[in-house]
Order: structure tokens, then sequence, then C-alpha cells
């Protein structure tokens, strides 16, 4: 939509006309580096204390450090177009990129005083989502006013993991990022419904699968009630064999799901493959999660990242790629490096998942070829949409 004045545009940096542009690049740029990091760690070559401990540092950076500001560029370039008026740009925009990156700072150093890392990182979700509220409810738009909440969510159990590691209380850190994980698995699960059919249908030129109405209420009620029982801590009351019933439950509704929108006519077509393989990961790490209530032989940490690494690594190198070219006036169609970092993910989750299942003996070499290979995806993305990012639409409208 034309809704910008072009040549107040025009003096805006083009990587600060619009959110994705900044947040994508320094998310995916973010995981690389971060990822480094925690495998220097694993392998005993690096000596690191970052805030907290390294193993909150890991869980909290990836979830709120990456996963956080690619949902937020997104929903924030979402907007714009859900309700025509123009998103957050400019230096407002480069406040919310500069607040993202202290608190990336800031948790590097074991120094940092807790007060500061806290204020500031706590910040940047609850402002995003006061920019991303205030469009919608300017028009009125009560069906998208959903993601505004989600975000508000998300800062709590920021909050919690924050408080675990102020309180000295593991538990209540580890429960924040569990927390975290489903509610970001709710949000796939809610966004993945949207768009994938859609996506299919026009990349595939046929016709757009009908959703079924209980269908999509079990799928969806079911995870709500899971993500429920986690943030609320009732989970940790019950018996194994019902949460793990219950998972595996849900897991068999996301299956039917995603079965009905074909992923077979997509196999030519990588922006969409990539998203039904990603979509694949969300019922595969509900069911290794019930798995792992059920049973010894599956550990509750290779189950979260089936969800972490598989459907959140998946889905957004995917979205990133086809919302940077979209939103830049570009064609749907990605090059070839950028298929290749489709399949590196795609290969990191595998072994992260799978591989560590089946050979748990050479667990720590197998995280590491995985954090290798997610490194190569995220890697070329960087490489190859820097220019897309920094540089001004290829038709010359704004955005």
């Amino acid at each position: 939509m034309q809704i910008l004045d072009a040549q107040k545009e025009d003096q805006v940096p083009a990587i600060f006309r619009l959110a994705f542009r900044p947040l994508f690049l320094l998310g995916g740029g973010f995981s690389c580096l971060a990822l480094m990091l925690w495998g220097g760690v694993l392998s005993g070559f690096i000596e690191f204390a970052p805030y907290g401990n390294v193993f909150f540092w890991h869980s909290h950076e990836m979830l709120f450090g990456f996963v956080g500001a690619i949902v937020v560029g997104f929903l924030l370039t979402a907007v714009q177009n859900w309700t025509g008026i123009p998103s957050i740009r400019g230096r407002r925009l480069a406040l919310l990129c500069a607040i993202w990156l202290a608190a990336r700072v800031l948790m590097l150093f074991s120094s940092s005083p807790s007060w500061l890392v806290i204020s500031v990182d706590l910040l940047f979700l609850p402002l995003s989502g006061y920019f991303l509220a205030k469009p919608i409810i300017a028009i009125g738009q009560t069906r998208n006013l959903f993601f505004v909440p989600i975000l508000v969510l998300l800062s709590a159990t920021n909050l919690l993991m924050h408080l675990g590691i102020t309180l000295n209380i593991p538990d209540l850190y580890q429960h924040g990022f569990i927390s975290a994980i489903w509610l970001i698995t709710l949000l796939m699960s809610v966004l993945g419904g949207r768009v994938i059919p859609f996506f299919t249908a026009n990349g595939t030129q046929t016709e757009k699968v009908t959703p079924i109405s209980g269908l999509e209420y079990l799928a969806l009620g079911s995870t709500w009630a899971i993500f429920a029982l986690y943030i609320t801590g009732a989970v940790y009351y019950m018996s194994n064999i019902f949460i793990g019933s219950a998972l595996v439950l849900c897991a068999a509704t996301h299956v039917i799901r995603v079965l009905r929108w074909k992923m077979h006519l997509t196999l030519k077509v990588p922006l969409l493959w990539s998203l039904h393989a990603a979509y694949w990961f969300i019922p595969i790490g509900i069911a290794l999660m019930g798995l792992s209530y059920l049973s010894d032989v599956i550990t509750l940490s290779t189950a979260f990242h089936a969800l972490t690494v598989g459907a959140m690594g998946n889905m957004i190198l995917s979205m990133m790629s086809r919302v940077s070219l979209g939103h830049t006036g570009r064609q749907l169609i990605v090059k070839h490096l950028v298929i290749c970092a489709f399949g590196a993910v795609l290969i990191s989750a595998l072994i992260r998942v799978f591989g560590v299942i089946l050979f748990a003996e050479f667990s720590t070499a197998l995280i590491i070829i995985s954090i290798v290979s997610w490194c190569v995806a995220y890697g070329l993305f960087t490489l190859v949409y820097y220019p897309i990012l920094t540089t001004p639409r290829a038709d010359g409208r704004p955005g």
C-alpha cells in the first residue's frame, strides 16, 4: 500500500525504514555469534562468564535475543499491512534496536549490575508491544490485537528468567524459558495456520486448503491449554502419565493439521517446503516432549530443541527470506545460497534432535556439528540479505 510520503522516506536511512530491516539483520547475525560462543564453551576452547551463568545465557539469548528480535521485526512490519497505518521507522526504530543491542552487550558480562541488565532487557518487548498496539487499536482491528498480549506474556517469561538468577532459584529461570518456548510454539502454530496454506496455494497455483474448524480448535486449543499448564506451574503438580499423554494427543492434532497442507506439492519451491518442514517440527517436538514424560529414552532438553532449532530455526529463516524479498519490492525467488541455507538449518535440527537421540554417546560432538551447520545457514542469510536490507526498495517505493 502507498501509505508513505516518498520524499520524507528518502530522508530516512534505508535500514531504518521498516522494522524487519535492522532486526532481521541483527537477529540473524547475533544467532551465529551467540552459538559460536556456546560451541566454544561446550568444546572447552573458551572460558566464558556471562551474566547469570553460561547455561542461563545460552537459553535466554537464543530466545529473547535472537527469537525476540525476529518476532518483533516481523510483527512491526506486518502491522503496517494489517492496518494501513505506517509502522515505526527512523529514530524510534533506531532507538528500539539500540535497546535490544544494549541488552545483548550487558548480558555478555558477569560484572553487569543486575538492576541495569533487567531494566534494559525488559524494556524491549513491552515497548515493541506499545508500537504494535497503537495502530491496531486506532482502527479497532481486534483480530490482530491477539499479538499484543503474546508480547506481554513473553515479557513475563523473560522476567521469570531474570528473577531466577537474581533470587538464585534455578527452577524459576528454567520455568521461564520453558514457558517462553511454549508461547513461541503457540505463536508459530497460529501464524503457520494463517500463512502456510495461503502461501502454498499461491506458490503452487492450487486451491487453498479449507481449514476444518473442529481440528483448528483442537490443535490450537490443546496448545493453549498446555501453555497455560506450564506458565501457571500447574504442570509440576500433575502426573507424568497425564502430561505425557496430553502432549502426544496435542502432537497428533498438529500432524493431521499439517498433513492437510499438501507439502508434496511444494518440493520445487524452497520458500514453501522450508515452511512446511519447519511446521513439522512442532508436532515432532511436542511428541518428543510427551515421550520424555512417559519414558527415559528422550530427554526434555532434546525435545525442546526440536521446537527451538527445528521449528523456530527453520521457520524464522524461511519467513525472514520471504518477508525481506516481498517488502523490498523483489520477486519471491531465493538465490541458490539461500536454498543451501535452508538445507543447512534443516540438517542442524536433524542432527541436534535425532542425531543426539540415536548416538547419545557422541552428543557433544553432534551438538558442535549442529552449531556449525546453523552458523552456515544464518551466516549465508546475513551475507545474501545484507545488501537487500540496507538499501532502498528495488521498485523505488517507500518502505
